[in-house]
């Protein structure tokens, strides 16, 4: 890739959230508003508030607990998906019982997830992996169902049957549908973390951010809103890096098949 492509890359990610904080500052410059302050004294309070003894308390053990539900909701996601696309007849027995948990929202399944997991950080993991798992594993479902008709006779004919077959022809082909899933389930891991965060918790970046709105304290708690959009914006990026890397040859092929 050429320096022109990578600034201009560059560019395109940073431009619009740039014109955006652009935007906020100026909009806000002389708002005298107690509920709207100025992105001036929010980002005074962002210094202050997530730069010390916040950054470990509350930050790393929010990302803690969306990365062990996002990576469960994965294994789990794309086995059961494997499974139900794979076997018509599982498929054809648990999609009413799978439309039906799906229409469910997440965060009505919080309470209930007390009951049984208590309020510790199994159940902070354990509703996101609720939410997280539904994209993961409908996209594994279609993925799989699209692998290609000729492939799979061409691997029936050559004899590739079990774990080749699985690893080779079926997870490679249905491969972009799961990333497509996995990218779906990070936003909403990210809602769901701070959702759980907000009953019985004692840290966290949703505990904190009720209670600076509890206590009045809000440049503190929009600071703590810009935290969880700059964390999005991280993430999405470094989940579009690691993307780019593993599914390169499907880049490549798309590429190819627009340039021939």
């Amino acid at each position: 890739m050429t320096v022109v492509a990578v600034v201009r890359r560059t560019l395109l990610v940073l431009g619009l959230p740039v014109v955006l904080f652009a935007l906020w500052w100026f909009a806000t410059a002389d708002s005298t508003d107690f509920y709207f302050p100025p992105l001036a004294t929010i980002l005074e309070s962002f210094g202050k508030v997530w730069t010390g003894e916040r950054l470990l308390s509350d930050v790393v053990p929010s990302l803690l607990r969306l990365t062990a539900g996002y990576l469960l909701a994965v294994v789990v996601g794309v086995g059961l998906g494997l499974v139900v696309g794979m076997r018509r007849t599982v498929r054809d027995y648990l999609e009413p019982v799978l439309e039906l948990f799906r229409a469910i929202p997440p965060p009505v399944l919080v309470p209930v997830i007390m009951l049984f997991a208590g309020i510790g950080d199994t159940m902070k993991v354990l509703v996101i992996v609720s939410g997280c798992m539904w994209p993961i594993l409908l996209n594994t479902v279609e993925g799989v169902r699209a692998v290609d008709e000729v492939l799979s006779d061409t691997c029936r004919s050559y004899g590739i049957t079990g774990t080749a077959r699985l690893r080779h022809l079926v997870l490679r082909g249905a491969s972009p549908q799961i990333v497509t899933g996995m990218r779906q389930a990070l936003s909403i891991g990210i809602i769901l973390m701070v959702i759980s965060e907000m009953f019985a918790a004692s840290n966290g970046l949703g505990f904190t951010i009720v209670q600076f709105q509890r206590s009045f304290a809000i440049p503190e708690m929009w600071s703590g809103v810009l935290l969880l959009g700059v964390l999005g914006f991280l993430l999405s990026l470094l989940f579009r890096f690691a993307e780019n890397r593993a599914m390169a040859w499907y880049h490549g092929l798309r590429r190819a098949q627009r340039n021939p």
